[in-house]
């Protein structure tokens, strides 16, 4: 909704005076750009380490258990810090938490591109992963902010959406690059020049914000439930791998991260200034959002990095040939997510489109099941990129209907909520899908399969199951988040085109008036 313009003084004569808006504009989008590039730094940095694990391992020393905290130190760090750095960023600016993030992401990633040990790189990697939560979680409840207009709003989502979906098909290219030609050190290495440049230019163009301070809603015991349980929730399900689903390992340190979780809920219920005021979950759009996107995250995890495993793997590709091969999907998601995704959700509302690009990912998925072993990359294979058009369609939907419930206030906290349950579905994803992947694969070749057949089979399994959990989103989608009008009367009186409009007597505009009533039927 437009912010009303605020009152001019009375002058003795009307005097014209110039528009205003072409230089708010360009400001508004520099804005856009810097909190773009942040997220690109942080997206690359998750799928760049990947392709370069081996020549890590090899310089360090790593050991084969070790080598995989490289990415689950960023993992837990990020996921388990994105709710209260988003919190923080509404009470104390956020601006200064952006900022903060940014410096503390690009200063470890110099600690790691010097990184001379297994345990001083994995410090790095732990602080590179708050450094990104400190500036992941606030970017969003900064853009919903800045672009109050529903068509603005709606494209600005789209180009945050795209670079987060592309970013990961450019790590992998970029890592391969880097590491083949100057070395792993470089990975990391690189972010200092981007992360100056960011730090430059948003000192200048990203709106001063003065949040109410600490006293306002410094709820330290709900903060350290919560971080402690998303973390211990984390590390349980990225060591699935090590220790497996049913040993007392997973069991005992999941119920114990459920145990947390539990009492931070009861925490929040009763707390005079919660972390996380319930009455933000009350809104279907945020809570359902939130549960679609765990469930398409966790899904989507079979598409991003079980096709690259397969195009190396199975087909024999090299690491900087399986990004390359990857890019036509980051092409079509880009035309998707910044062309048709803003004029569809303006026609026919977040909501549908959403759907529409679930309902794409699902066939993507079962056609995935088909890959023949012996297939080939030009027939087999690039013909489906198409279809990951529904990236384009879902993610920046998806991203709007889990910013609608924001108001001002809480707009951090939501954006770092929505950035959490991200967190939460990869690392299940990753865990689900890996695991059942692997297993299929030794029962095939304890049965006398091929390599290349039985590696295939394990990952139509997980296709398989992940174009179920898409399945389950898009029943969720479809039966929570509720029906949406275009043009729908908004409360001030005014169509609000594009806007995915919130149905039910708990599902309100503003989740600072998350009872109201709507005009729109359920």
């Amino acid at each position: 909704m437009s912010a009303p313009l605020p009152a001019q003084p009375p002058t003795r004569t009307p005097v014209p005076t110039p528009d205003p808006a072409p230089a708010t504009t360009r400001s508004r989008g520099l804005a856009l750009g810097v909190i773009a590039t942040g997220l690109l730094m942080t997206v690359l940095d998750g799928s760049i380490v990947t392709v370069a694990m081996p020549a890590i391992q090899n310089d360090l020393g790593f050991s084969p258990a070790s080598l995989s905290w490289v990415v689950n130190a960023y993992l837990i760090a990020f996921g388990g810090l994105l709710l209260l750095a988003g919190r923080l960023g509404d009470l104390i600016g956020r601006r200064r938490m952006f900022l903060t993030g940014t410096a503390v992401f690009t200063a470890s990633s110099i600690l790691a591109g010097a990184a001379g040990s297994p345990a001083l790189l994995i410090t790095a990697r732990f602080l590179q992963g708050a450094g990104s939560a400190m500036a992941s979680a606030v970017g969003l409840g900064i853009l919903v902010t800045l672009f109050t207009e529903s068509r603005e709003r709606t494209r600005a989502i789209a180009v945050f959406s795209f670079t987060g979906a592309a970013g990961a098909s450019i790590g992998q290219v970029l890592g391969g690059v880097l590491t083949d030609a100057v070395g792993w050190h470089w990975i990391f290495l690189i972010n200092l020049p981007i992360g100056v440049a960011t730090l430059l230019v948003a000192v200048r163009v990203l709106p001063a914000d003065r949040g109410p301070g600490l006293r306002a809603g410094a709820d330290v015991i709900g903060a350290a439930l919560v971080t402690s349980g998303v973390m211990l929730g984390i590390y349980s399900v990225v060591e699935v791998g090590t220790y497996g689903w049913l040993s007392a390992h997973t069991l005992g340190l999941g119920a114990l991260a459920l145990a947390l979780l539990a009492a931070f809920v009861v925490r929040q219920a009763t707390a005079r200034t919660p972390l996380l005021p319930l009455r933000v979950l009350r809104s279907r759009s945020v809570s359902g959002a939130n549960l679609v996107q765990m469930l398409m995250v966790a899904a989507l995890f079979s598409f991003q990095i079980l096709v690259a495993l397969y195009l190396q793997r199975v087909l024999g590709h090299g690491a900087a040939a399986t990004g390359l091969a990857m890019l036509p999907a980051a092409a079509v998601i880009g035309a998707v997510s910044l062309g048709a995704s803003a004029r569809l959700s303006a026609r026919f509302g977040e909501r549908n489109v959403l759907l529409l690009g679930l309902a794409l990912l699902i066939a993507l998925l079962g056609l995935l099941t088909r890959l023949p072993a012996h297939g080939h990359y030009a027939t087999d294979l690039l013909p489906l990129m198409f279809l990951a058009a529904g990236f384009g369609l879902a993610l920046p939907a998806l991203t709007a209907l889990g910013m609608s419930g924001a108001g001002e206030e809480d707009a951090g906290l939501v954006s770092g909520l929505f950035n959490t349950t991200q967190q939460i579905g990869m690392a299940t994803g990753v865990a689900v899908l890996s695991t059942l992947a692997a297993s299929r694969t030794d029962t095939l070749l304890s049965e006398g399969s091929s390599r290349a057949e039985a590696l295939t089979g394990g990952y139509h399994l997980a296709f398989a199951v992940g174009g179920g959990l898409l399945t389950a989103a898009f029943v969720v989608a479809l039966t929570v988040l509720g029906r949406t009008r275009h043009g729908a009367p908004t409360r001030s009186g005014r169509p609000e085109h594009g806007t995915a409009h919130r149905t039910g007597a708990a599902d309100a505009t503003d989740v600072t008036d998350a009872t109201a009533a709507h005009p729109v039927s359920r």
